[in-house]
């Protein structure tokens, strides 16, 4: 069997052989868990405040009601977020301090979201008006942040923080959005007519959807992009993350604010039906928040992942294979020189038997040029015989 140059054998190496199973198998943690932590508690904490200063400002009875049901979507959305994050931020402590068990990360995920839960509905208890709609809120925030908690105790701490990342900055986009509503309705033709305003509203709606996807998909992969290059700093041999995190990343905000409206309508379902009992406009009012709020969550979900698994295919180079041909290097073998026995020779490109055949190629042409160099002697007549 020949040496191939260039390669060294693995019982050669002089580098110990990488695990290439306990390496792959060791997770990744989620850089930023505790910033995300932070900003997604905060987050909350503004919906939460926000939504007592439109009910405890309202006349009280049914238009607090309303404002209520309005505003649910917002609280929950960020529970969900908020749970998510701690639970992420408890997670890379508990693997930091006890290594890979995924039962304990699990249980801390649950606990931590348990904790944001509790936190909320205590805060609305004890701030909000004691209504009906109170304890529905409370409720209804509080197994938003459990489910969101849960969701954190996944494998992939990396993917579910790039979820969380660009979950909070769709939701902050969404709120900041509301200040160009106006100029965009006017941008889009509505007049006095009742339709010229649906279609306004339906492109603008759609105007939203499409930036927020887009954005979703641009943090999610962006956070990868990050915590694959800390990782790689950290630790060379970290294997690096394939296309499923990205897409999972890019659709997680989608998916976040889909099942933020199954909780609403599951858990907030007394209070959506006292909001639409109360006229027929407000039915109808609470009909189309829904649907749109589905519309919403349908667009990021497919924008996000379409957009982070074209930016990541960008930073994708040719595929490289064993069957490429190495490049022609400038020094030839007939240029080498035996190191060992101080001449020129062939011993480090070719093994014993290629040396061996070489050698044997020169006796055989060595032959005929004897045979060539004797023949015109020979066949001249004149010299062979003097008498003639």
């Amino acid at each position: 069997m020949t040496k191939q140059p260039g390669r060294v054998p693995a019982a050669e190496s002089d580098e110990p052989a990488v695990d290439a199973v306990n390496a792959g198998s060791r997770p990744l943690p989620a850089p930023g868990a505790a910033v995300l932590a932070l900003l997604a508690l905060g987050w909350l904490a503004a919906m939460l405040w926000s939504t007592r200063e439109a009910t405890t400002s309202a006349a009280a009875g049914v238009t607090a009601i309303s404002l209520s049901a309005f505003a649910l979507p917002g609280v929950i959305s960020a529970a969900l977020v908020a749970g998510a994050a701690v639970a992420l931020a408890g997670g890379n402590l508990l693997a930091r301090r006890y290594g890979d068990w995924a039962t304990l990360r699990f249980a801390g995920a649950i606990g931590g979201g348990m904790l944001v839960g509790l936190a909320a509905a205590v805060a609305i208890n004890l701030t909000y008006f004691d209504t009906s709609t109170t304890n529905v809120i409370a409720g209804t925030t509080a197994a938003a942040a459990i489910i969101g908690g849960a969701l954190a105790g996944a494998r992939t701490a990396p993917a579910i923080g790039a979820v969380i990342t660009a979950a909070l900055g769709t939701l902050i986009f969404v709120v900041a959005f509301s200040q160009a509503r106006d100029p965009l309705f006017d941008l889009f033709g509505a007049g006095d007519s009742q339709e010229s305003l649906v279609n306004a509203a339906k492109w603008v709606s759609r105007t939203e959807s499409l930036v927020a996807g887009i954005l979703a998909g641009l943090l999610a992969f962006g956070y990868l992009t990050w915590a694959r290059r800390r990782a790689g700093r950290r630790n060379p041999e970290t294997p690096a993350l394939r296309w499923p995190a990205y897409l999972l990343a890019g659709a997680g905000p989608g998916l976040l604010l889909l099942l933020a409206e199954v909780i609403i309508r599951i858990g907030g379902r007394s209070l959506l039906d006292l909001a639409s009992a109360l006229s027929e406009a407000d039915a109808v009012a609470q009909t189309s928040l829904g649907t749109s709020r589905v519309d919403n969550g349908i667009w990021v979900l497919f924008v996000g992942a379409l957009t982070a698994l074209i930016a990541f295919g960008r930073t994708l180079g040719p595929a490289h294979t064993d069957d490429d041909e190495p490049a022609a290097g400038p020094t030839p073998a007939v240029d080498q020189v035996d190191l060992e026995n101080d001449k020129p020779g062939y011993a480090k490109a070719f093994d014993a038997d290629a040396v061996d055949t070489f050698d044997d190629a020169e006796t055989v042409d060595a032959e005929p040029a004897k045979a060539l160099k004797a023949e015109p002697v020979e066949a001249n007549p004149a010299k062979a015989d003097p008498s003639r």
